[in-house]
């Protein structure tokens, strides 16, 4: 059990989605930091997908009630266990009544807590993510409050963790070749040219080659950018159809929206482009107010660089395990 001691608004519960419910009009919703969570669960014992939570307002305070490994990704920042600093993206063990302190980051916008267990909270359309515009699943359909108590399920990992925990190279860090860190404050986010690209002519150009800054109009559902406005070359009247998170449109003001976990699943606006997949944690882990500039990839590309990726999960995956079973056989 963990009780909430401090938390801002929008602190909510968080796995890796529910897809495969789109059609009913329910978003997949999810960790905004997907690979944040999937490191997380890795270092702790657990399944990929066990629930954690999603910080993005801080300070943010818990009290561990019971004896659990713990660690804290997505930030970062350190942070702090009865007033003592910690490596971000490491394993810890927390003591019954240790407190756990998560100031904010420095740069990036969320922070994950995972629990060695996950939090057993109910699962619903196969996921215990929090549908905040739905009011359902997670804590009861709503971000975390002061004094909210939430029950760890058990471990399915039984191998001891080091003294020392396991600490892994955070991903900015370990894939920086294949995700390349601001130029000049401007983050280069890959996405693919989306059917309506043409209808904006000269203007779609002009998408590409010009810094957005992320709106404060911006949130779990979308990303609202200000820039130069785009329009297409006339006034186009469009049947709503389905759309996924990372799908741009842009509505009649030329203003681009990213699609983001909690997308609607449905829209009539003209699509300019879609962010590669593998691109939209990096997304969630961008500020409002912060800059972002378009590179225009291929199919190809996002293949190769999700394939990346997955190495560089599986490669943290076997390490961690590795070194769990020499530790089991000294002992």
């Amino acid at each position: 059990m963990i009780e909430i001691i401090e938390a801002g608004p929008f602190n909510t519960v968080q796995d890796l989605g529910r897809p495969g419910y789109r059609d009913i009009g329910v978003s997949a919703s999810g960790a905004m930091d997907p690979l944040a969570v999937r490191i997380g669960n890795i270092l702790v014992g657990n399944d990929d997908g066990a629930a954690a939570i999603e910080v993005q307002t801080f300070p943010f305070k818990l009290r561990f009630e019971a004896r659990v490994a713990f660690a804290v990704t997505g930030a970062d920042g350190h942070p702090v266990l009865d007033g003592r600093e910690l490596l971000p993206w490491c394993t810890h063990v927390a003591e019954t009544g240790q407190i756990l302190e998560l100031r904010q980051p420095p740069t990036l916008a969320r922070a994950y807590v995972v629990v060695g267990g996950g939090l057993d909270v109910p699962v619903l359309m196969g996921s215990r993510s929090t549908a905040l515009r739905g009011g359902f699943g997670g804590n009861s359909g709503r971000p975390l409050v002061d004094g909210d108590r939430i029950e760890i399920g058990t471990h399915s990992d039984a191998l001891p963790l080091p003294a020392s925990g396991i600490a892994v190279v955070e991903p900015t860090v370990a894939l920086r070749d294949v995700f390349p860190a601001p130029v000049d404050g401007v983050l280069p986010i890959r996405a693919i040219a989306a059917g309506e690209h043409e209808l904006f002519a000269s203007d779609g150009e002009a998408f590409w080659n010009q810094a957005w800054r992320i709106s404060s109009r911006s949130d779990r559902t979308g990303y609202r950018l200000s820039g130069e406005p785009i329009k297409p070359t006339a006034t186009i009247e469009m049947r709503s159809h389905g759309v996924v998170p990372g799908v741009i449109q842009v509505p009649p003001g030329g203003e681009p929206i990213i699609q983001m976990s909690d997308a609607n699943t449905a829209g009539g606006y003209p699509k300019i482009a879609g962010v590669i997949e593998c691109d939209l944690w990096r997304l969630g882990q961008a500020r409002i107010g912060s800059r972002l500039r378009f590179i225009r990839s291929t199919h190809a590309e996002a293949r190769a660089v999700e394939q990346t990726a997955a190495r560089y999960i599986e490669d943290v995956r076997q390490t961690s395990q590795m070194i769990k079973r020499a530790l089991k056989a000294m002992t």
